[in-house]
Parts: structure tokens; sequence; C-alpha cells
């Protein structure tokens, strides 16, 4: 490539290459979309792209064009396994199709690429079982940020054992930045549980809840199935509410009513796969 074209620097350049590389059309007509053609005007393609032995600039810019997609197919997929699995690939590429031209890459990494999957699958034309696809996307997308998610410190059992008896009472449980929490209309848990083994079949999408804890230890993400009471109950330590307060509510809402050993065996799991990254008192 070269800039001849005066008054226009690097970064011209840079949102000229974006805006036709994204665009849903064919190369020329990308090339003389508004966007782009206000930076290079088509006729002036030359003046920033030299040709190749073999290829004009307009089929050298269309190499870049025409991968972007199928580079987006396969950024996507990496984060959404199961959604593209359920789908299939015909459908899964039309998704992608769609869902990038509503939400292009805007930025330098591809890690937030998929940000607005959950809600556009949802709204996407001919996705049949919409409403546990964007489950199963949320989910999967919760576990693509924990993994991406910042380190912070682990709860250990110093730490627990620190805290006198008489202050957990009033003592604030904080969550670590890979902590994820959801509550699901659908199946979509057991649909992840059962890609482990491809031999099995797999669940048919059904209207069920489901509550899961997601969170990141030792660079492994856990993700932990919840009934509603332990769902319950780790929303509002989650959010901040004292440990008496949030037991006591979830104690007295909950039918059945959890043991004291059902709560403790909770906390245990949540402090053993880092859920907590602090005690506050």
């Amino acid at each position: 490539m070269r800039a001849k074209m005066p008054g226009l620097a690097l970064g011209g350049v840079q949102r000229w290459m974006q805006a036709v590389i994204v665009h849903p059309a064919k190369t020329q007509r990308a090339l003389a979309s508004s966007e782009a053609a206000l930076l290079v005007p088509p006729e002036r393609l030359g003046d920033v792209v030299l040709p190749s032995a073999t290829l004009d600039p307009a089929e050298r810019v269309g190499i870049y064009h025409d991968m972007y997609v199928l580079r987006m197919e396969e950024a996507l997929e990496s984060d959404y396994p199961g959604l593209s699995h359920f789908l299939g690939p015909k459908r899964w590429r039309k998704l992608v199709r769609g869902y990038v031209e509503a939400h292009p890459s805007r930025s330098y990494t591809l890690n937030v690429l998929g940000r607005e999957l959950a809600d556009y699958v949802f709204i996407a034309p001919r996705i049949s079982h919409a409403g546990f696809c964007r489950d199963l996307a949320q989910l999967e997308w919760a576990i693509t940020e924990a993994f991406d998610a910042r380190e912070t410190p682990i709860l250990t059992g110093a730490d627990l054992t620190a805290v006198p008896p008489e202050a957990w009472e009033d003592a604030r449980l904080v969550p670590t930045a890979a902590f994820r929490l959801l509550a699901l209309d659908h199946n979509a848990g057991s649909y992840l549980d059962s890609l482990q083994d491809e031999e099995h079949d797999h669940p048919l999408p059904r209207r069920r809840p489901e509550w899961v804890a997601v969170c990141r230890r030792d660079y492994a993400v856990y993700r932990l199935p919840l009934t509603r009471p332990s769902y319950r109950l780790l929303s509002a330590l989650a959010e901040g509410r004292p440990v008496g307060e949030a037991v006591e509510e979830c104690v007295r809402r909950s039918r059945p009513r959890p043991s004291g050993d059902q709560v403790f065996a909770w906390f245990r799991e949540w402090a053993q796969t880092g859920v907590f990254q602090s005690v506050e008192t």
C-alpha cells in the first residue's frame, strides 16, 4: 500500500480500509460506499493500493474483504462452540453474517466481538428456538468473560479462619473479577454438558429454569450448577449483602428450607472454586 493522496494520513487509510472490509456487499460496491468513497474515491484507489504482478488494486483489497466474514466466523465460533453446534454450519454462517453487519468489529481485539450476540440471536431472522439460543449464548459469553477477566486474588482458607466468628454476621464477601452469575430460562447448561461426549444424544431445547455460576481459578473456568435457593444466596452475597442477612433471607424464602449443612457445603464449594476474593468485616 501507499498513501499519495494529499491530506490522507495513516489514520485515514485505516478508516477507509475498515469501511471497505466490513461492508457486506461485493468489493466494488464496498469501495464505492459513501463512508469509503469519502476518504478514497474509487477512481483514486491506485493512489492508495499498488497492483501486484497478477492482481489490480481492487482485487488485492478484495482478498481482505472476502476473508473478513470467514475470520469473524472463526473468532465467534471459538467463543460460542455450543451455539454454532446447535445451529449447524449453514445457519451459523447466516447468523454470523447478519451479526457482523449489524455489529462490525470496531476494536483492536476480537475478544469483544461477540459481546452483543446473545441479544442479536433473539431477534435474528429465521432462528428457531430463539430463547434457548439466547440463553446458550449468554452462558457461553459468561464463560468467555470469565476466561478473559483480569486476575484477582482468591479467598484462601487462611483468609476465612482469620475472620472472628462473631464478625461473620455482618461480613461481606467480595466476588472475583472472573465471577459471573446467570439465571436462565432454558436447559442451556445441560446442552453444553452434552457436548463433552459427541456419542451421546444432545437434549432438545426445553423451557426449564437453570441457575449457573461461572468463575475462574488457576487458569481454569468452572461452571457451577445452582439450585434456586443457592442462586438466591449467592446473588445476595455478590450484591454485597451481609452474610447473616443473606443467609437468613435465603432460608426464609426457600421451600424446603436448606439446612445449615447445605449452606456450609455451598460456601465450601464457592470458596474452593474461586468465587470470592476477600472478606470485608
